[in-house]
């Protein structure tokens, strides 16, 4: 392996010499993530392989090219798993591009993000130079946690050598619940019970019906059946819904047009916008799926709708692009990216534009 990052570096000195643009890539399963894509593919798979995985430790550390499904069989042999439950949106998926990608599952809002069990992290800069950061402990004091600021840079800021990630034991138990409701009702619900001691894990309305998970230890699982009523969803036909909605092969995602993805306080109202919604983590992931492609002016329209109920859009898949993909940053925001781009790729050949 340490020729195949020797590989990498001098791929890497001698772009940023030439000034030639590299795409940091590993199986390319969010490929159409982002904005545009650009620059000589370098590919992340061959450095691949789990370095470390204490069970007792809850932390895994692997390099970047390694499959997530390799990282969830080692985790599901013994009784673990990632909690923030990372889409793979394709058989290529890898731990890099996750960390990378920053994208969470179901479980997010009630177990965290993925920069939220980022421990630790090696990059390697626009110099070709190996930096580490954080650790495999939960707790760390060594300067700037620079190791969760890369989880969700898209490559933008340098190549993602290795990752230490805190891993969780699987729940004792798990049941789904149904309830028909209207969006309205179904907001007011998850508001009240998102404020008691519920083992909830993950929620989605669509289409007049709420889908609730619960998750933990069997007698408090048993209670909040109890508590809360609904109508009990057979395991496997829970295990396929909560499955597609982390893959988005759920019906909701099928079909031609745009799909928006807006975030928002758990406690606002339903946004008035033209088009089909799907909610997910108790009100604060709400999709929305438009036929046709928002021009700018479209885009600005839902964007201002957004955020006057406090919160922010981005242009998740398809969609005219040219109106730009990610929530626009205020200037001193945006300065800051800009600098902190500059301090690890002065030359700026990493994923040139995939964000801004």
């Amino acid at each position: 392996m340490q020729a195949i990052a020797e590989q990498f570096r001098q791929r890497i000195i001698n772009a940023s010499a030439a000034g030639t643009p590299l795409r940091l890539r590993g199986g390319g399963s969010k490929d159409w993530y982002g904005q545009q894509l650009a620059g000589e593919v370098l590919d992340t798979r061959p450095y691949a392989g789990i370095i470390d995985y204490e069970p007792t430790e809850l932390v895994i550390t692997a390099r970047c090219g390694t499959p997530l499904v390799e990282i969830e069989a080692a985790l599901a042999a013994r009784n673990q798993m990632l909690a923030f439950e990372p889409p793979h949106f394709g058989p290529g998926a890898t731990v890099g591009g996750t960390v990378a990608c920053a994208l969470s599952g179901p479980r997010r809002a009630s177990a965290g993000a993925v920069r939220d069990f980022v421990l630790g992290a090696v990059l390697m800069d626009g110099h070709g130079e190996r930096l580490a950061f954080g650790g495999q402990v939960m707790k760390n004091v060594a300067g700037y946690d620079v190791s969760r600021l890369l989880a969700g840079s898209l490559g933008t800021l340098g190549l993602i050598l290795e990752v230490s990630l805190k891993v969780l034991p699987l729940p004792l138990r798990e049941a789904s619940l149904q309830f028909e409701c209207a969006e309205i009702a179904a907001l007011r619900m998850l508001n009240e019970w998102g404020g008691q001691p519920l083992p909830i894990s993950a929620s989605c309305w669509h289409d007049g019906v709420l889908t609730l998970r619960l998750s933990g230890a069997e007698a408090a699982v048993t209670a909040a059946q109890q508590r809360l009523g609904g109508a009990a969803v057979a395991a496997q036909e829970a295990a396929i819904f909560w499955s597609a909605l982390r893959e988005q092969t759920h019906d909701f995602f099928k079909g031609p047009g745009s799909l928006w993805r807006l975030s928002l306080p758990p406690h606002a109202s339903a946004v008035i916008l033209k088009g089909r919604q799907l909610i997910e983590w108790g009100g604060a992931q709400r999709w929305l799926k438009i036929d046709g492609d928002a021009d700018a002016a479209g885009a600005q329209r839902i964007r201002q709708s957004v955020a006057a109920a406090g919160g922010h859009a981005i242009l998740f898949r398809g969609g005219d692009k040219t109106a730009g993909v990610f929530q626009p940053l205020a200037p001193a925001v945006a300065a800051i990216h800009a600098r902190l781009a500059r301090s690890f790729d002065p030359a700026g050949i990493f994923n040139p534009h995939r964000m801004y």
